[in-house]
This record gives structure tokens, C-alpha cells and sequence, in this order.
């Protein structure tokens, strides 16, 4: 065989293996099972590969901004950060799938390194819109999966089919924690080039929807983060937390915080306005006029026709109120009683230094969106009022600081 037909060959293998890591996270079987069955087989986990990058995104003094009252900001941008890489992956190539999480003032995302650049140009420019528009500093980081590796530390990863229409990822090993903590402690020495030529691509936001009380007037919405470090009981642990969970305040849809009969839009001018200003960047009487119109008509519309009626509960379907990223993230609507119930648990694991928890509580939740169309290809972020994932942090950040110096 010639030195010509060698080099197809080898470019050919590198192509497939390119091609299959690029469709890894797209070939991962959606399971069926409960979450606290699929905790139980740690099996249907995967290793991510090498050569994937873990990238995140993070708001910068979160803690002040929320207690001045800018949590709905703070939200926003955290969920437009998701819809800059996903909106660019779409560009590139809408076949590629990548895992991402949301954490109300920030995000994380792992994907393919040939997507790394132009990601990351998208979000240093996003971020430099935020600046420009909400005041927000926004930091943008990443480290290589292998580098995660080299550390001794696991990232495994499956999805999770809650129902029809939301399937979400499930991380098991302290990857992400790990690439999180280091990003964030070196974000000035991370690439974070503008490029102004780069147009933003915010399209699919839409954050209309007012304040979303629970479905009782006695119970409460609760933000709760709950991290193992043990990477070996991590599997047990959280499947004995979700398990106490399901139990206390009943299934998935039984404690969704996002419920048909309490979602309401809210169609004040200042709110379309706000959406206007962080997509776009300036005023524009036309879309302020469009949209308000259209939301104003979308009350009716989700209220008297059958199409709408099926858009609402397909919002409920959708909506994004457990993420398992290596720790839990959940935002549950409950009573009292409830709460008290599952902090007895948590509160005893905690005393065994198997976990350490934050937990807020608040009157409801907000919720911003992103609509790539209104049939099933929508997704909705969830979180609490006065700060929901951002108060339950500083509870874990005073435990974790009181634990190191104890």
C-alpha cells in the first residue's frame, strides 16, 4: 500500500473516532427507570472522553446582586448563557447533543474540544453583553476533561427520561464539582477574547411568565443543594435522599413546583422590556409592540383554545426542576411538615460527614425559557424567588467554611 492510500486510511480512523466522540453524549440510552433505580445500576454510566471540555459559567458577586434585589437578573443571564452555546451548536451542526446544567447564576456545559472555540468566543461576548446591558460580570472558564482525569477524579454520565418529552443528563464522580472549583479560582487566567465581529444569538428567549405560586396556599417552594464527595456511596446516598423525597412529597409531577393551574404571564411592558434589552441589546419599539401583543393574546389563547391548553401542560412537562451533576439540585414545592420530614434526614447524613446540604425556602418560583418552537422543543429553567440556587449556596458555602476550620 502506497504512502498516499496509508494517509486516507489513518484520516478515515480519525474521522470515525472524531466523529463517534463528537455523537457520544447522542448515543447514550434514554433509561426509563426512576431516578432511584437508576442510581442503583451504575452500569448504564458512561465515562466522558478526554477529549471533551468541561466550560462554565458564573455571575460574578451573585450573592450581592441577589441581596439588592436582581435575582431575576441574575436568572436571566444564567439562562442565556444556555442559549448562546446551544444556539451556536445549532449553527454549527444540529445533530450534535451536549449535557449542560443550569444553576441560576451560572451554567455548565461538557462538550466535544472542537467546539470549545467557537463557544467560548460566543460566551466571552455574551458575557461582555451582560456588562453592557445588566451590569453583570459574568466569568467565563474550562477545563479539558483529561485534566479532570489526571486528578484522580471520575466523570460518568446517562440520561435520565422523565417523560415524553424531557429527557435530561445524570452525572455520578466529582468531575464537574472538580473543574467548577478550579475555573472559578483562576477565571483571570483564562482566554477571554471579544471578538466583535460576532454577532449574539439569543434567539428562542423568553422569560414572560410572573411569579409561580404552588398549587396549595400552605406550601412553600424549597431550592436544595446537596453534595457527596465520596465518590463510591455517591450512587447510595443520593438514591436514599430521592428516595426519602419521593416518599415525603410524592412523585416528580406530584412535587413540581411548575403547575398548569398557577401559570400566568405576565404581560407589563417593563417585562417584555427587560427580555428586549438582554436579546437584543437596545430599544426597538417593534418588538416591544410585538411581543407585548403577543403575550397579551397568549392569556387568551392558553386559556380558550386546545392548542394553547396542551402548550401549558407541555410547560409543566418541561420544565427543568432536578438536575444530578455529580451533587443534587432540586427546586420541590411543599408544606411545612414536609420539610421538616426530609431535613431530619438530611440533617442526620450530615452529622455522619456524608453530605453537606443548602436548603431556601420561598413563597414561589420564577421560571425564563428557551422555545426553539411551541410543540415539544421547549425547555424551561426553574428556580426559587429571593435568590432560590443562590441562598441555598450560601448555607452549604458557611457550612463548608465552618467544616475547614473546625
Amino acid at each position: 500500500m502506497d504512502y498516499l492510500c496509508w494517509l486516507s486510511v489513518i484520516y478515515r480512523i480519525l474521522y470515525v473516532h472524531m466523529k463517534d466522540d463528537i455523537n457520544f453524549y447522542k448515543s447514550i440510552f434514554k433509561n426509563k427507570l426512576p431516578l432511584t433505580e437508576l442510581l442503583k445500576d451504575e452500569s448504564l454510566f458512561s465515562s466522558v472522553p478526554k477529549n471533551w471540555t468541561i466550560v462554565v459559567t458564573d455571575i460574578k458577586n451573585s450573592t450581592e446582586a441577589v441581596a439588592n434585589g436582581l435575582h431575576n437578573d441574575v436568572n436571566l443571564c444564567a439562562t442565556g448563557s444556555i442559549i448562546t452555546v446551544l444556539n451556536t451548536i445549532k449553527g454549527i451542526d444540529k445533530k450534535i447533543q451536549i449535557p449542560y446544567f443550569f444553576g441560576g447564576d451560572g451554567s455548565t456545559f461538557i462538550i466535544p474540544d472542537v467546539l470549545l472555540s467557537p463557544i467560548m468566543t460566543a460566551l466571552n461576548n455574551y458575557s461582555q453583553h451582560i456588562t453592557n446591558t445588566l451590569k453583570l460580570n459574568l466569568r467565563v472558564g474550562y477545563l479539558q476533561v483529561e485534566e479532570v482525569y489526571n486528578n484522580k477524579v471520575t466523570l460518568r454520565i446517562t440520561k435520565l427520561r422523565h417523560n415524553k418529552y424531557l429527557t435530561t443528563p445524570v452525572v455520578l464522580g466529582n468531575g464537574i464539582k472538580f473543574a467548577e472549583n478550579y475555573i472559578k479560582q483562576s477565571f483571570d487566567n483564562t482566554a477571554n477574547i471579544k471578538d466583535k465581529n460576532i454577532a449574539l444569538n439569543l434567539e428562542g428567549m423568553e422569560c414572560r411568565w410572573d411569579e409561580i405560586y404552588p398549587n396549595e396556599q400552605h406550601k412553600k417552594v424549597i431550592c436544595l443543594l446537596v453534595n457527596c464527595d465520596d465518590e463510591k456511596k455517591q450512587a447510595e446516598i443520593y438514591g436514599t435522599i430521592m428516595n426519602e423525597i419521593n416518599y415525603i412529597f410524592g412523585d416528580l409531577d406530584s412535587r413540581n413546583p411548575i403547575t398548569t393551574l398557577k401559570l400566568k404571564l405576565n404581560t407589563t411592558l417593563e417585562k417584555i422590556r427587560k427580555e428586549m434589552y438582554v436579546k437584543v441589546g437596545k430599544n426597538q419599539s417593534k418588538y416591544l409592540i410585538n411581543n407585548w401583543l403577543i403575550t397579551v393574546f397568549g392569556k387568551y389563547y392558553f386559556k380558550f383554545f386546545k392548542a394553547g391548553k396542551l402548550y401549558i401542560y407541555r410547560v409543566s412537562q418541561l420544565s427543568d426542576t432536578i438536575m444530578l451533576d455529580g451533587s443534587i439540585n432540586t427546586v420541590i414545592s411543599g408544606n411545612d411538615k414536609q420539610i421538616k420530614r426530609l431535613q431530619i434526614l438530611l440533617d442526620d447524613l450530615e452529622s455522619n460527614k456524608k453530605i453537606i446540604y443548602g436548603l431556601h425556602t420561598t413563597h414561589a418560583s420564577i421560571m425564563s425559557c428557551y422555545i426553539e418552537d411551541r410543540e415539544e422543543k421547549h425547555i424551561h429553567f426553574v428556580d426559587g424567588t429571593e435568590g432560590g440556587y443562590t441562598s441555598a449556596a450560601i448555607m452549604f458555602k458557611n457550612k463548608l467554611k465552618q467544616l475547614r476550620f473546625s
